[in-house]
């Protein structure tokens, strides 16, 4: 399993329309047949940042979310624009002591 993890600081006053874009993205991500969990969360502190959590089966499922139409149409076409900043990682899970 593949975890990726962002953080979008919007540009002052932008985050009520990002977080309609994101809105679309999450409904499009989580039909992902490679997709597990796809989760954005907005500060209650400061409206203009976001937190998101994906989860994907494996590199091949999250390159095809990365390529895919409403990726291309929302993140690249909409968000990525309007940020100030992102951070991003991958993640692999740790798994629990067999013994």
């Amino acid at each position: 399993m593949l975890t990726f993890i962002a953080q979008y600081k919007v540009r002052s006053g932008q985050g009520d329309e990002v977080a309609e874009m994101l809105r679309h993205l999450v409904r499009e991500t989580r039909a992902e047949p490679g997709c597990i969990t796809y989760v954005v969360s907005r500060s209650v502190d400061d409206r203009d940042s976001f937190v998101l959590l994906e989860q994907y089966v494996d590199e091949v499922a999250f390159h095809e979310h990365r390529t895919s139409p409403h990726f291309v149409r929302d993140a690249e076409g909409g968000i990525y624009p309007l940020l100030e900043r992102r951070t991003a990682g991958h993640y692999a899970e740790i798994e629990p002591n067999t013994d």
